[in-house]
């Protein structure tokens, strides 16, 4: 049974850095053709405030992920390190989700909708 749920975590926390290397990889390629735009005179400002959104939800989901993970190992093996990882993985992404909320909250377009 414990070997199984050492499993599971493990597959809990790849999903989460595929998540994050998916949206980083995302973000990339768009950024790369924004700033195509941009040298061609294109304003690409809002779009690339969108393209910060994005990639910050997709950040955030990847640490749902990772913390979900470590919450496995952490029952699993209860130490002072695990705790303090487990402490600083939830710090960060209780930072992240409220930063990206208040900007979603101040965005003036649909974060759906970039420029095209």
């Amino acid at each position: 049974m414990h070997s199984v749920l050492e499993m599971n975590a493990q597959l809990i926390g790849l999903v989460g850095i595929v998540i994050i290397s998916w949206g980083v990889l995302l973000a990339t390629i768009r950024f790369i053709m924004l700033e195509a735009r941009r040298f061609g005179g294109i304003n690409t400002c809002q779009s690339r405030e969108v393209l910060r959104h994005h990639l910050g939800s997709y950040l955030l989901l990847g640490l749902e992920f990772l913390v979900a993970a470590d919450i496995i190992h952490t029952v699993l093996r209860p130490s002072m390190e695990e705790l303090v990882i487990l402490g600083g993985l939830v710090a960060i992404r209780t930072v992240l989700n409220l930063s990206l909320n208040r900007e979603l909250a101040g965005h003036s377009c649909p974060v759906d909708q970039m420029e095209k």
